[in-house]
């Protein structure tokens, strides 16, 4: 580390975040914990590959009537995940053995009822999800709707890239709504009629939810 503050201006950045690093592992801390200042020193450390920069998700199995609120047990949990830079979640694995053994119309009363929103697995899911950055869009035709997974902070053409590198190479705009009003307008023509349908350019910031329809050229 010594050396490398000496050299380029590349092992000076490298220099400088593995030593924040390194000092943070002496203290028995994990590497995630490490603050870059910015882009190029995100990408020293990521380069490091060390294996405490990873991201971590605890996931906290409580009884069933605990799975709202959780208990001291996974408070416990949490505090500690906080101090590590994780991530913890909530499930009852009794509820989620329930859940998957109803049809899926008796799901939302059966959830309601022990005041949950979405099943462990959803919420497990949400959190990873955000760990690594990521976000879901959807594509939506006559036939089939799919998911697609991109990082947060994605623009459209990348976005349509996710899809069909052509998609994004002859990108020239994105039709978009989101995902609620969809739902809530009974699709693409009643969220047009409501005004919640969009056409975004280049740099649109694309949303976790958003469904979109590419418009390109090749």
């Amino acid at each position: 580390l010594k050396k490398a503050t000496q050299g380029d201006k590349g092992a000076k950045v490298q220099g400088r975040v593995l030593g924040e690093a390194l000092e943070l592992l002496r203290e028995g801390k994990p590497a995630r914990l490490t603050a870059p200042k910015d882009e190029d020193e995100a990408r020293a450390l990521g380069q490091a590959q060390l294996l405490t920069t990873k991201p971590v998700l605890y996931v906290c199995n409580v009884e069933e009537a605990s799975a709202a609120t959780g208990n001291a047990f996974s408070a416990a949990v949490q505090a500690m995940a906080t101090k590590v830079g994780a991530g913890a979640v909530i499930i009852s694995a009794a509820i989620e053995a329930e859940v998957a053994m109803m049809d899926p119309a008796d799901r939302p009363e059966y959830l309601e009822a022990l005041g949950l929103q979405e099943t462990g697995l959803t919420r497990v899911v949400r959190a990873a999800y955000a760990l690594l950055g990521l976000i879901t869009f959807f594509t939506v035709g006559p036939k089939e709707a799919r998911a697609w997974t991109v990082t947060t902070g994605s623009k459209a053409p990348q976005a349509a890239g996710a899809i069909h590198g052509d998609f994004e190479k002859g990108f020239i705009r994105a039709e978009t709504m989101a995902f609620d009003d969809y739902v809530k307008f009974n699709g693409e023509a009643g969220a047009r009629e409501a005004g919640k349908y969009r056409s975004e350019g280049k740099e649109y910031v694309v949303h976790d939810g958003d469904v979109m329809l590419f418009r390109f050229n090749v």
